[in-house]
């Protein structure tokens, strides 16, 4: 992206387009509300949304006061996404939130994914797929039965760790379909193999540098080499949970090793950090982390010596990552 395209990109958020020169520091893997899909009928959960307001905006001034700018919200279409609640959160804060469309990984699915007249049901074609992501980018994202709102940012998908599925492949093509017809760009969650998971999507011709593969900390994609990989093709890579002690996760010390690693080997412009962090969460544990743990984090890494590359990795890589750009197409 030349200087002069730089200055005049713009980034999906809840509240409109904005200057991507604005979004300032980002954590581009979050989660605000993460709802279990049908969690929300469930006798013994509660979801007080003036409660769960409360919550997340004294998480998001935290962040906010520590210097981050934006969240980018990437649980996609049915986990609790709450457009209005978000607007209210961004207005409130001052936090620029990105929402996400998108789904995935398939058993959290419902059987309208299916095509149910075969025997046995097939996926949805990729196509299908792309059309749904598509129109929440162009037209907005639908609020169910009422509406549809602010336009998506990002497409997130994701496949199962024990590998992908011919449902989960007819959702990653088709939401490189879906960032190839709009230039929003796509966030894979890979399922048990990272690149060939990527070589999916680049498949479809969609530019590497459209897409971030999450989950390059977890212990199988370090011990694999993958990070450095995905870099290699021009791939984002998302070294995003920070704070984990979840055990299917590097330490925070490994991960800076990692970071230090992709960054001598000349990739700092292909690396996005992030926490994974779930501010309420209904249905599943809550995961806690802060979102502000990022630029703790970061903070770590100048004291390690990497304080060149910090305003990369937090600021100008999301930035260039989230900037609508219809010419998309590989060479």
């Amino acid at each position: 992206m030349t200087e002069s395209t730089r200055s005049e990109a713009r980034v999906n958020t809840v509240l409109g387009p904005v200057p991507a020169t604005e979004l300032g520091i980002v954590a581009v893997h979050e989660a605000l509300l993460s709802v279990v899909p049908g969690a929300q009928f469930a006798p013994d959960i509660t979801i007080d949304r003036a409660e769960v307001f409360d919550i997340l905006a004294g998480k998001l001034r935290a962040f906010r006061e520590c210097g981050g700018g934006t969240l980018v919200d990437s649980t996609g279409m049915f986990h609790g996404r709450d457009l209005s609640l978000y607007e209210a959160l961004s207005r409130s804060t001052g936090v620029h939130v990105v929402a996400s469309t998108g789904l995935g990984p398939e058993e959290m699915l419902g059987g309208d994914f299916l095509t149910p007249q075969t025997n046995p049901p097939t996926p949805w074609p990729a196509d299908r797929f792309a059309d749904l992501f598509t129109k929440e980018v162009t037209e907005g994202m639908v609020v169910p039965r009422l509406e549809r709102r602010a336009l998506a940012g990002l497409v997130a998908t994701a496949a199962d760790h024990g590998g992908m599925t011919p449902v989960e492949e007819s959702l990653f093509r088709g939401a490189a379909r879906t960032a190839l017809a709009t230039g929003i760009p796509v966030s894979l969650r890979y399922g048990a193999d990272a690149t060939a998971e990527l070589d999916i999507v680049l498949d479809e011709g969609l530019a590497a540098d459209r897409v971030v593969v999450s989950g390059l900390d977890r212990r199988d994609a370090t011990d694999a080499g993958a990070a450095l990989e995905v870099a290699r093709r021009g791939a984002y890579v998302g070294i995003d949970h920070v704070g984990s002690t979840d055990g299917d996760h590097v330490t925070d010390e490994d991960r800076a090793d990692l970071v230090r690693g992709l960054v001598d080997a000349g990739h700092a412009d292909r690396i996005l950090l992030s926490c994974n962090a779930v501010g309420v969460a209904k249905g599943h544990p809550d995961t806690d982390v802060s979102y502000s743990l990022l630029i703790e984090f970061v903070r770590e890494l100048e004291e390690a010596g990497l304080a060149d590359a910090t305003r990369r990795l937090l600021v100008d890589n999301p930035r260039e990552l989230l900037s609508v750009r219809p010419a998309a197409v590989g060479e």
